[in-house]
């Protein structure tokens, strides 16, 4: 049975840490070679991407999974197909897991709801991005062998980053406590909202010093250049000069804090060359583990990681199941009553029967960002 990913919000802790010691397993050089044979992945992307897009082809490659690129730019889309049919059309190709990357905040809980293949979200508007969210604990974890009791400063466009939430869930429900630290207008509403709701150990300020104060862990967020039309800060020199993460304005953190940034970066914006680059900094391990977590993320959305026997090697375990072959598969209409177990965070369940979904190609309430 398959399962979604769609968000870090609802799943439980033995969750998370389930995927993050899977994915450990996999940076600690657990090789699991064929264990996806016979298995199809699509990527379909209405975004750009590097880290994202390609660690997800190289897991998947690396597993033995026959990997196949929708480029949206190329596709139907440019002649009017919904993204309903996209979606529908990829799953009837064979796909087993679909990823997903689109501009609208709901648009892979919305493509869950009519395929019966894995969906995964890549990241969508500005709702969640669980895998980014994953590789963050998995690189702090791996240098500091816990999350709990750890304080934690996320730096910058607070306001639109699926980053951030993702971070906010991950990170609380494994016992850490945040700071948001941004211009007031970069930083969610006060009071807890549907489209921005607070964990309790969260809190904010405007102050870079102080949000740094004493903090273990700082990622610096990608300051979304498109949005300064809209005025949210007067300029990015002034936004640089209050709110960049430097080298000086890292000693205001713990003496061994860990420096991320979930990449692509804007050097001279949000953070600078001497920080990026500088001792603290594993910017870099967070790309070499999206590879790890997505694996992870790949076989536990295809139901394999619970049949995984150890001490059995996934080169064993892969070698048995590569010589099923490929599976068939039944193209119908899928019943509005599927169950379907569903990973899912802040996006609408309400949809209804398939042509009410429809009617609106992305339901009314669904956000976009980039």
């Amino acid at each position: 049975m398959s399962r979604h990913l769609l968000g870090l919000r609802d799943l439980s802790v033995t969750q998370i840490q389930h995927l993050l010691d899977l994915a450990q397993s996999y940076a600690d050089g657990e090789r699991p070679a064929g264990i996806l044979a016979g298995r199809t992945l699509m990527t379909l992307f209405y975004e750009p991407s590097t880290r994202t897009e390609i660690s997800f082809e190289l897991a998947a490659k690396r597993a033995g999974a026959e990997v196949v690129r929708c480029d949206v730019d190329r596709s139907s889309v440019k002649k009017g197909e919904s993204f309903v049919d996209t979606v529908q059309t990829l799953e009837a190709l064979g796909a087993d897991a679909i990823v997903i990357r689109h501009p609208m905040a709901g648009a892979p809980t919305l493509a869950s709801q009519l395929v019966r293949c894995a969906v995964i979200n890549a990241g969508d508007g500005m709702h969640e991005h669980p895998t980014q969210g994953l590789l963050d604990l998995l690189t702090v974890s791996q240098r500091r062998e816990r999350i709990a009791g750890l304080k934690v400063a996320l730096v910058g466009d607070v306001l639109h980053s699926r980053v951030a939430r993702s971070a906010l869930w991950g990170f609380t429900k494994l016992g850490a406590s945040l700071t948001l630290v941004g211009p007031p207008t970069l930083l969610p509403p006060l009071l807890p909202s549907s489209l921005f709701p607070l964990p309790s150990q969260v809190t904010m300020t405007s102050s870079l010093e102080e949000g740094l104060q004493d903090a273990d862990v700082v990622m610096a967020l990608r300051m979304q250049l498109e949005r300064q039309q809209h005025g949210y800060v007067p300029s990015l020199a002034e936004y640089a000069r209050y709110y960049a993460v430097t080298a000086r304005t890292l000693a205001y953190a713990r003496p061994d804090a860990l420096l991320l940034h979930p990449g692509p970066m804007n050097l001279g914006v949000e953070i600078t060359a001497d920080a990026a680059y500088g001792a603290r900094s594993v910017i870099q391990t967070q790309v070499a583990n999206g590879v790890a977590v997505r694996l992870a993320v790949l076989l536990w959305a295809l139901d394999i990681d619970e049949q995984r026997e150890p001490p059995r090697s996934l080169r064993e375990l892969g070698a048995e199941r590569g010589n099923a072959g490929a599976r068939e598969r039944e193209v119908a209409e899928i019943p509005a009553t599927r169950p379907l177990p569903v990973i899912a965070s802040g996006a609408s369940r309400s949809g209804g029967p398939r042509g009410d979904l429809m009617n609106n190609e992305i339901a009314t309430g669904l956000r976009p960002s980039q």
